[in-house]
């Protein structure tokens, strides 16, 4: 068989695996991504659903995370005006408004016209894996996009983090322009120390074992940390609820209720307060 003849065999062989290990896109690329302005990603099927009403409530109702706000609103701004911006890590203490703000700040500049459009996609922890798949998906389409993952942690044997660290971070393609990454998490390192000290304790150079779990975190460019919130700061997110929904009672009244309430729940935080405040709404027979 002559080279040239065998060499083209050759070519024809490894064209045919290429189409075998790398699937035709999928159909995202022919979604139309003007029908909302938030997606959820489905991984196993690589489709976008659109969420035509996001659960969130208005960015001037947080309270006590004024300095945090002001930080990740600053940083979105600049993303959404196409100039230098940073993937987020949002971690700390439950209840405290880490998604919450989130979506708030993406509602506000959304609706706000002195930006590009603002495109919110969340995506599940069980579907990083397929993260550069999404990635391809929404790289050069005419919108920027904020892909978000609630309540990211991994835990022991798990491994679908280091196609989080691809992305954000080193791989060949990386991240494309128009892609910020935004995550939320209880854990600053985003691993359980127990997997931590484990991964010390086994592994044959325990600081490179240890750093490989934890430079995960390291790739997110803005920390933002969330912390419980004191009695004050508490009842001034009550009271901010509760004149958002037009409650209309007293401050004595309101007060004692809070505090009763924060003691059955034996906690204070955001998610405390707006749960007191629904409490309260329907008493009184009003919606929130």
């Amino acid at each position: 068989m002559k080279t040239k003849d065998y060499l083209g065999r050759i070519a024809t062989a490894l064209e045919a695996i290429a189409v075998t290990l790398v699937p035709e896109t999928s159909s995202t690329s022919g979604l139309d991504l003007d029908i909302a302005d938030a997606f959820h990603w489905q991984g196993e099927a690589g489709t976008l659903l659109p969420v035509p009403r996001v659960s969130r409530v208005p960015l001037s109702m947080l309270r006590g995370i004024d300095h945090v706000r002001d930080l990740l609103l600053t940083n979105t701004e600049q993303f959404a005006r196409g100039h230098g911006a940073n993937n987020a890590l949002l971690w700390g203490a439950r209840g405290m408004g880490k998604s919450s703000l989130v979506k708030a700040i993406h509602g506000d500049i959304a609706s706000r016209e002195d930006f590009e459009r603002l495109v919110l996609i969340e995506i599940a922890r069980e579907d990083l894996e397929t993260l550069p798949q999404l990635m391809r998906a929404i790289a050069g389409a005419p919108a920027r996009f904020i892909v978000f993952c609630d309540d990211l942690s991994f835990d022991s044997g798990e491994t679908s983090y280091k196609s989080l660290k691809t992305i954000l971070d080193g791989g060949l393609e990386g991240r494309p322009d128009n892609v910020l990454f935004y995550a939320t998490s209880n854990r600053r390192h985003l691993m359980p120390r127990d997997m931590i000290e484990n991964e010390r304790s086994t592994a044959i150079n325990p600081g490179e074992a240890v750093e490989e779990k934890v430079s995960l975190s390291d790739r997110f460019g803005l920390w933002l940390g969330f912390h419980n919130c004191d009695q004050d700061t508490y009842l001034a997110m009550v009271r901010g609820y509760a004149a958002h929904y037009d409650l209309g009672l007293d401050e004595e009244t309101l007060r004692a209720r809070a505090i009763e309430w924060a003691a059955t729940r034996g906690a204070r935080s955001g998610r405390v307060a707006i749960q007191l405040i629904r409490t309260l709404a329907g008493e009184m027979g009003k919606a929130v």
